[in-house]
């Protein structure tokens, strides 16, 4: 299970009675039905058939693609990347290779893809509840073509669509062109949506552990149920929002691990776009550590102090070690013999030493293993934590209405009918 240490946040690990009881009202309000709360009790209540289905497909990719094109943006890629990050790092994997497209749009990158997809079987998995959302749709567009142009007639079977179960262009298209389609359920937003076809079609058919995932999810589920500070998700949606409210306005989510650099991507948009309304939020920020230390860490230990840090810890499973050198030219003999997996944890207890000491309070989540299971877990404590964040702000997590402000500048400016 997902823990949690609050010990380094100082005087905020002691946030009263007042914050608990307006999380206890928070939880009461997500477990009353509110909409677009439907991936609360996803894990244990996912319809079996529909995950089957899933699966069946992913094997079928499996067996005849190379590469899976994954076309989506925001929510739609971002957490299934994050988990196939960590549990297909390259080089290789048992599944297929996935790379994505419509998350920004760069014509270079764009051109760079379509000339490595040229001599590859390749799939595609496009992923919009509407269809019309600018950048996966415009990609769709460019990338079927290509498909079109290499399977000819069965370039539809290679075509697998995620959209909404009834309406919307995206719907229109499977069912007018015959593209095998899996639902985004209606109660669950974007950003909520990595345990529904949204992240476990490409999750399974990059070969990764699919199913663990979703049982771990469940497991974190069942644990994170108690309407008390007993649960860890209560825990850091209070210290989180008690550091807020005296000042600590950015909150950096430090990795010690590289392969976790897109989990905290997926966390960076779920917290940002949950809680940045009505001028009001957290600034979600993310660093690498201990790379980023080396360019960064001045700032974290003497800038501004506005700062709070969150380090993200997993289970250490490497075995390299530091060699004894004869010559020792670089003066390292005195790590030999030992892990590096251990130095980066005492790195990790150094630096957080430091950043206490220099103002910065610091939070630390332990994940576990890096593992389907664990992942599955963290990602909804995450999910849950985040709901309950925001509603003690007092702002709503499942809507962004400021996102539509520079669409629709685009949109004039692009000359949208």
């Amino acid at each position: 299970m997902t823990t949690i240490d609050i010990s380094g946040a100082g005087k905020y690990a002691e946030f009263g009675e007042s914050m608990e009881k307006r999380a206890f009202a928070a939880h009461e309000r997500l477990e009353s039905g509110e909409p677009f709360t439907g991936w609360l009790h996803l894990p244990s209540r996912a319809d079996e058939s529909e995950t089957r289905r899933v699966f069946e497909a992913a094997d079928r990719i499996r067996q005849s693609s190379d590469v899976l094109l994954v076309i989506g943006i925001g929510g739609s890629y971002l957490g299934a990347r994050a988990v196939t990050d960590v549990l297909c790092p390259p080089p290789g994997n048992s599944g297929t290779q996935l790379v994505f497209a419509g998350n920004g749009l760069s014509g270079a990158y764009t051109d760079r893809l379509l000339r490595y997809l040229e001599d590859r079987d390749f799939s595609i998995n496009v992923i919009s509840k509407s269809g019309t959302t600018t950048e996966p749709a415009a990609a769709f567009r460019i990338f079927e073509r290509l498909l079109e142009r290499k399977y000819g007639a069965g370039a539809a079977k290679r075509v697998y669509a995620t959209t909404d179960a009834e309406k919307g262009a995206l719907r229109s298209m499977a069912r007018e062109r015959g593209y095998e389609s899996f639902v985004i359920p209606d109660d669950v937003g974007g950003r909520y949506s990595v345990l529904t076809p949204v992240g476990l079609l490409p999750i399974a058919a990059a070969g990764a552990d699919a199913a663990g995932f979703l049982k771990g999810a469940a497991e974190a589920e069942l644990s994170l149920g108690a309407n008390d500070m007993s649960n860890p998700a209560h825990k850091y949606a209070c210290v989180r929002q008690a550091m807020y409210e005296d000042g600590k306005k950015i909150e950096l989510l430090a990795v010690w691990e590289p392969t976790l650099r897109y989990v905290a991507e997926w966390w960076k948009q779920l917290f940002g776009e949950s809680e940045g309304k009505e001028h009001k939020g957290i600034f979600p920020a993310s660093l690498e550590y201990t790379a980023d230390l080396h360019s960064m860490g001045q700032y974290i230990q003497q800038g501004e102090r506005t700062l709070a840090e969150t380090f993200l810890w997993c289970e250490p499973t490497g075995k390299a070690e530091v060699p004894f050198d004869e010559n020792d030219g670089d003066g390292l003999n005195w790590l030999a013999g030992k892990k590096a997996d251990e130095i980066n944890r005492t790195a990790l207890e150094a630096v957080k030493r430091a950043h206490i000491d220099g103002g910065v309070p610091c939070l630390e989540i332990n994940m576990g293993p890096p593992d389907a299971r664990s992942l599955g877990g963290l990602l909804y404590f995450f999910e849950l934590s985040c709901a309950l964040s925001a509603y003690v702000s007092g702002v709503c997590p499942f809507d962004q209405p400021g996102v539509e402000a520079y669409k629709k500048n685009m949109f004039k400016m692009l000359g949208k009918p």
